[in-house]
C-alpha cells in the first residue's frame, strides 16, 4: 500500500483564532505510514488515530522538537517486528512498538536528514491483544502507542524510574487531551 503523508499542525486555540488574521504555515509534524502487514482494521481510521496522536503530542511543551520534523510510522505484525527486536534487542518475541531515532551522518549538511526523526513499528496483534487486556479501544491504545514512540524518537526513554514517570506523565497529559484515561492507572 502506498504511504498515508500528511504534516500535523499544532492547533491554535480558539481563542486566539482571528478572522483577519491568516494561518501561519504548517509548522507539524510530518508522518509517512505505510500499512505493512497485519490486520488494522480493528483500530477505527488508523490514520486519523495516529495523525490525531501525533498533533496531541506536538502542542505539549516538551515535544517542541516534534516541530517541522518527519517521522516514518510502519504498521506491521508481530512476526515482523519479533525479527526485529531480536536483530536490535536481542528479544526473540514480539513486543507492542519499536522505535528507531535517525541519527544523520556527521557533516553532510542534507537538512531533510536532519528533520528525520526516526521510525516507528507497531506489532498488530500484540497491540490488540494488550487492548483486549487492558479493556481499552484498540484505536485509544494505538494512540497512547503513537506517543510513546515518538517521545523515544524525540529522545524520552524509560529506563530510570525517574524518567519513566516523567515519560509517563507526558504520555497522560496528552491522552488525557485526547480524552483516553490514563494508561498507567492501577
Amino acid at each position: 500500500m502506498s504511504p498515508d503523508r500528511q504534516t500535523i499542525a499544532p492547533s491554535p486555540e480558539a481563542a486566539d483564532a482571528t478572522v483577519d488574521e491568516p494561518e501561519p504555515p504548517s509548522r507539524g509534524v510530518t508522518l509517512d505510514i505505510v500499512e505493512e502487514a497485519g490486520d488494522w482494521s480493528a483500530f477505527a481510521d488508523w490514520s486519523a488515530a495516529i495523525h490525531g496522536a501525533a498533533e496531541a503530542l506536538s502542542r505539549h511543551p516538551e515535544a517542541h522538537g516534534l516541530i517541522g520534523q518527519c517521522a516514518s510510522i510502519v504498521l506491521s505484525d508481530d512476526a515482523s517486528v519479533a525479527a526485529l527486536n531480536k536483530t536490535y534487542r536481542g528479544k526473540d518475541t514480539p513486543t507492542n512498538v519499536l522505535s528507531f531515532p535517525f541519527e544523520a551522518p556527521v557533516g553532510t549538511g542534507d537538512a531533510d536528514a536532519e528533520r528525520y526523526l526516526g521510525d516507528i513499528i507497531f506489532a498488530c496483534e500484540t497491540v490488540t491483544r494488550e487492548a483486549a487486556d487492558m479493556a481499552v479501544p484498540p484505536r485509544h491504545h494505538l494512540q497512547h502507542l503513537v506517543v510513546h514512540g515518538l517521545l523515544h524518537l524525540l529522545g524520552f526513554d524509560h529506563i530510570e524510574d525517574a524518567e519513566a514517570e516523567h515519560m509517563e506523565a507526558i504520555e497522560t497529559e496528552v491522552l488525557r487531551g485526547l480524552g483516553i484515561a490514563d494508561p498507567y492507572a492501577a
